[in-house]
């Protein structure tokens, strides 16, 4: 395979390896910079024993951003208030959105490296525990059950009630023309009674740094950072975009020259916001606002 045509390759599924390695990593940055990795490997391979590249690919993006997890890892244990994963611009029509939903990647946080990244190859794109031993340089046994321990990990604390998109736009919308006009009994109405509020500003920000839980709590909460100005910027400053973040309706708040925050809501079976994530530490927000909608596709 000449130079040309094994960078057609890759580039025929940069997207895959991307959406690979943002599950595995939760991070679009680290994400970004396993498929350069991956593609140094793939530049630098014997290509001529390789019958089937989009396999190779992946293990291989798969096996670099298991890597880079286990380092990153050590750094989220000391990092200032809940790590949340970093929102991308994705599509409209994202197939299994739920696989790359906050609230999933949030659940895959709590696995260890390995079941993540097993979990991702297994349950989300579809790899045989064979390939993926080969990829995560473990045994088929090991694979087997590091796949059956993540299953029923996330089973239990995956949302149960994944809202249909028509549902979950029209309770965003409402909830922002509550927010934004103060209404603490709009968003109370809108709140499931135990719903859970996290934010994330990686000690860069000013933000809460535990969960906030009740729905009296968190609607004040809400209500009351409308009326105030936010890192320097004034509520008359600050526009508020719907847009599609992780496979789903979610918010942008943006300043004049940046983005100041993203808001993404979890409905239950009521279609009741059960719980919110909200980002703002500006390190996680470059993928936003560089505008890149990301395939995520699991294909």
């Amino acid at each position: 395979m000449s130079a040309d045509a094994g960078r057609e390759v890759f580039e025929h599924h940069r997207a895959l390896l991307f959406s690979v390695a943002y599950r595995i990593l939760g991070s679009a940055a680290d994400a970004e910079d396993a498929v350069q990795d991956a593609w140094l490997r793939w530049s630098a391979a014997s290509r001529t024993q390789v019958t089937d590249p989009r396999a190779y690919l992946a293990r291989t993006v798969a096996n670099l951003a298991l890597e880079q997890l286990r380092s990153a890892r050590r750094q989220r244990e000391t990092y200032v208030g809940p790590w949340l994963p970093e929102p991308v611009l994705t599509g409209e029509d994202v197939p299994d959105a739920d696989t790359v939903s906050t609230a999933l990647l949030v659940v895959l946080e709590t696995l260890s490296p390995l079941e993540r990244a097993v979990f991702v190859l297994k349950d989300v794109f579809g790899f045989g525990h064979a390939e993926i031993a080969q990829a995560v340089d473990r045994s088929e046994p090991a694979v087997r059950q590091a796949a059956h321990r993540a299953r029923e990990h996330v089973r239990a604390r995956r949302p149960r009630f994944p809202a249909d998109r028509a549902r979950q736009r029209a309770v965003t919308e409402r909830f922002l023309a509550a927010a934004q006009g103060g209404d603490v009994n709009a968003l109370m109405d809108l709140l499931s009674p135990d719903v859970t509020l996290w934010t994330d500003g990686g000690g860069k920000v000013r933000q809460v740094l535990h969960p906030i839980t009740g729905a009296r709590k968190v609607a004040r909460w809400f209500a009351g950072i409308a009326a105030r100005s936010y890192e320097g910027v004034a509520p008359s400053d600050m526009s508020v975009e719907l847009t599609e973040i992780n496979g789903a309706p979610g918010v942008v708040f943006r300043a004049p020259d940046r983005v100041i925050a993203t808001l993404g809501l979890d409905l239950d079976a009521e279609g009741r916001i059960v719980a919110l994530h909200n980002i703002a530490n500006p390190d996680k927000l470059r993928a936003v606002a560089a505008g890149t909608v990301h395939d995520l596709t699991p294909s």
